[in-house]
């Protein structure tokens, strides 16, 4: 078997938080832990209550499949259109195309994200409402 660069197997201690007012996101997959050049993968958790505003990713296609918890998915197709999501949904964003994500219920709303190709994952460390988190390190209030 070729010696592969990156790593196989990764657990979500193994990899940093990236932590915004809205919630938090663990990159389980992207180029600067397994060194995939095709794809992004990570487990998004948005705060009871909370959401992250309406953005794009140019070039980029996203799915979303909702692990547990409810909200409501705004993709902009030409008009902002709402749908509520909930635990065995899965929700494909186009390159390009607005959206956003609202938790809508009590608990935390759980969501696998993947971008097609990398990059989103990279940009989101440089916005200035994201702290990073050592890997194992619990974010306040856990």
């Amino acid at each position: 078997m070729p010696d592969l660069p990156g790593r196989r197997f990764i657990r979500p201690d193994d990899v940093e938080t990236m932590v915004f007012d809205w919630g938090t996101i663990k990159w389980l997959s992207e180029p600067r832990t397994t060194h995939t050049d095709r794809f992004t993968m990570g487990v998004v958790v948005l705060a009871p209550g909370k959401g992250h505003t309406r953005h794009n990713h140019p070039g980029c296609e996203e799915i979303l499949y909702v692990v547990s918890g409810q909200g409501r998915q705004m993709i902009d197709t030409g008009a902002e259109r709402w749908e509520p999501i909930s635990s065995g949904d899965v929700v494909h964003i186009p390159p390009d195309i607005f959206h956003a994500t609202v938790n809508t219920g009590w608990e935390p709303l759980k969501m696998v994200a993947v971008y097609s190709p990398p990059g989103p994952e990279a940009f989101l460390r440089t916005l200035p409402g994201c702290r990073i988190l050592a890997p194992g390190e619990l974010p306040a209030g856990s």
